[in-house]
């Protein structure tokens, strides 16, 4: 896909692992840890990764749901937001890349997808 879904791993769902894991399947990652933006609010995470046009991946969803509302409410845009409960790393990966090989950038902005909607 030319429009791929670029990653930005909160703090919550930066774990090796599935960093490794994406990253061996050629997708486009940033980390929170890799940004140097560690320790940040979720709204600040969310300025930032819309700033480099990469969607937010986080295990956060009550905060993350609750932002994309008021995103969209005060007119503002995001690059997307994916959230997901905390699963095991293969299930997560799984899901992730079935919407990841679905979606594209363009369709993600302003979206928020439920890794549990992608089974």
């Amino acid at each position: 896909m030319d429009d791929a879904v670029k990653l930005y791993l909160d703090e919550d769902t930066m774990s090796r692992d599935l960093v490794r894991a994406l990253r061996s399947r050629s997708v486009d990652l940033l980390t929170t840890s890799e940004a140097g933006q560690v320790h940040m609010p979720d709204p600040h995470h969310l300025d930032y990764a819309t700033s480099l046009g990469r969607a937010v991946m986080t295990y956060n969803t009550r905060d993350f749901a609750r932002l994309h509302a008021e995103y969209l409410a005060a007119g503002k845009y995001h690059a997307g937001i994916i959230v997901s409960d905390q699963l095991q790393v293969g299930v997560v990966l799984r899901r992730l890349m079935r919407l990841l090989n679905v979606r594209s950038a363009i369709e993600m902005r302003d979206c928020l997808e439920y890794l549990s909607d992608w089974r």
